[in-house]
């Protein structure tokens, strides 16, 4: 056992202990939110900022564990294992700052806290992994060997399917990523359809309807892998053309029929029918609980009426997964909703209208962004528009269980999210490495300087942690569980890609602040991730922080 792997074993006891200090925390505030003895999640609102903090500790920690697992197995990889201890080092001195911190609110003993900054393995990890020396000595090798990204651990498999999208997003994606951003264009249908036949739309679809999933088996990190790839060409143009197929695969595989299954899904693997989803709404945001869009029952379907916001991609898919409100009393909350699965024609640009034969009709107009161009997302409003019974998921069985379909559909998404947001990270810290090597200042190249050496270090843990917690929670989400982790992952890595890209752009200097180079791209692209598939607050308060807390009696 080498010097380093004694020092991981080490740093996951570090990491359990400040855990298990944050989930007391947890326990904490389910007592007072537990007054009759049962947990009442109404009173959670009362510690929104609490909860917020512990959840993005237990978010860290979960990530420098996944880290640290990961790099036990490269017992011959000094570098990989010294770089990991870096990042726990730095992750214990942060988690361990926001608990005290935030103390008295969730019950700890801060004395108690303040007494883990003196034990000897602890600031031995500091003194050791956290130091300039040692981090300047890792971004000096990452520079004097050009270290892009560290090694895998795929199988050979997984590893061509990784490779083969590379190639892609090299070769037809990154060619068009900058001007389809700069001029706020629609995906063109080169990468649309090399996109299809490599598969692309099929990644979460059995094989039995056409996709790339095993029968047999979920197959989560493929999904993964191609994702990072796609990512790392550009977010909008190529990184999110399997979100909207998952979700909408995920949700028919959860309650559509068997000849929705049949009709839908080959459609959607093969890149035939593109599709979006629409849930949000102007006045509800994350709350999809809280959705209002009418279904009203008429001859043979529904007539839908009303406004959803956010939609991307609407304009050119010809599917549409909509989320209403079927049920007209109000008081039964998410039992109200329906899924519906509304077809239309593919619109080119930024607005569309298409009208029914019998009148009804649905409008969309592309919202201005600031980033993530080439999807473009929309705006959209129902006026008696038409859906037939055969089209509501799940048909009459499915009635009223639209908000389950969808929370289905979202497991994975979220996972995804994280995958996308590696692969943004993949993308900035290639050209952050690349113009630091290239570029002078006062007589010597920037990746010289000590500074520059520490952030690309940190760069590069950040970005490994992300990519090896992701496929960690893959394979749990592969074995059925995972459902907690893959918000933990999306929570962790969506706020890492906006804290690195900033550094990648920050290390270009006032060329990263001008359209023309790409790491300015990847900044406001990274800016998305925290809002969609649930905006950070809400997932970190609402979904993360509630199960940690009700859980934690």
């Amino acid at each position: 056992m080498t010097l380093h792997s004694e020092h991981l074993e080490e740093a996951n006891i570090e990491l359990a202990v400040l855990k298990q200090q944050a989930m007391a925390g947890c326990s904490y505030i389910n007592g007072k939110c537990s007054p009759g003895g049962d947990f009442d999640v109404k009173l959670l609102d009362d510690w929104q900022l609490p909860s917020y903090e512990l959840a993005f500790c237990v978010a860290e920690l979960s990530a420098a564990a996944a880290f640290n697992d990961y790099a036990q197995k490269l017992t011959t990889q000094k570098f990989t294992q010294q770089l990991a201890l870096s990042f726990c080092a730095e992750t214990l001195q942060s988690v361990l700052n926001r608990l005290v911190a935030r103390a008295t609110d969730v019950g700890l003993d801060r004395a108690k806290l303040l007494e883990i900054y003196a034990r000897t393995v602890y600031k031995k990890l500091l003194d050791t992994y956290a130091s300039t020396k040692s981090l300047s000595y890792l971004g000096g090798e990452i520079v004097e060997n050009d270290i892009q990204r560290l090694p895998s651990l795929l199988s050979e498999e997984k590893e061509l399917v990784r490779e083969t999208f590379y190639r892609f997003a090299n070769e037809e994606v990154m060619p068009l990523a900058e001007q389809i951003h700069r001029f706020d264009e629609d995906i063109p249908d080169s990468i649309l359809q090399g996109a299809a036949e490599l598969g692309c739309f099929g990644t979460c679809i059995p094989e039995r309807f056409g996709g790339l999933q095993p029968d047999d088996r979920t197959d989560s990190l493929s999904m993964i892998v191609v994702t990072e790839e796609l990512s790392r060409g550009s977010l909008g143009a190529a990184g999110s053309l399997i979100t909207r197929p998952e979700i909408a695969a995920r949700a028919l595989l959860s309650g559509g029929s068997e000849q929705q299954k049949q009709k839908w899904l080959p459609a959607l693997a093969a890149g035939k029918t593109l599709c979006a989803i629409s849930i949000t709404e102007p006045n509800t945001g994350s709350d999809v609980a809280a959705v209002s869009l009418k279904a009203t029952p008429t001859e043979n379907g529904w007539l839908l009426n009303g406004s959803k916001t956010w939609c991307t991609f609407a304009g050119k898919s010809e599917l549409l997964v909509v989320l209403a409100r079927s049920n007209k009393d109000s008081s039964l909350g998410h039992k109200g909703l329906s899924l519906f699965l509304v077809e239309k024609p593919s619109f080119s640009g930024h607005d569309f209208e298409h009208t029914q034969a019998d009148g009804g009709s649905i409008t969309g107009k592309a919202i201005a962004t600031i980033g993530y161009r080439g999807m473009h997302s929309y705006d959209l409003f129902f006026e008696d528009f038409f859906v037939p019974n055969e089209n509501l998921v799940g048909e009459e069985a499915g009635e009223g269980k639209g908000f389950y379909f969808t929370m289905a559909g979202f497991a994975g998404g979220r996972i995804q999210t994280a995958a996308r947001a590696t692969g943004v990270m993949q993308a900035a810290f290639e050209r952050a490495l690349s113009y630091a090597k290239d570029r002078k200042v006062f007589g010597s190249a920037i990746a010289d300087y000590q500074l520059t050496q520490v952030k690309l270090a940190r760069l590069l843990a950040t970005l490994t942690a992300a990519r090896q917690f992701s496929y960690a929670v893959a394979q749990l989400m592969d074995d059925g569980a995972g459902q907690m982790e893959a918000s933990l992952v999306k929570l962790f890595s969506c706020r890492a890609a906006e804290m690195l890209c900033r550094e990648a752009l920050q290390i270009h200097g006032g060329m990263g602040y001008a359209e023309e180079s790409a790491v300015s791209r990847l900044f406001v692209d990274a800016r998305v991730l925290s809002i969609f598939e649930g905006a950070e607050e809400v997932l970190a308060i609402k979904v993360v922080a509630r199960e940690l807390i009700e859980g934690s009696s």
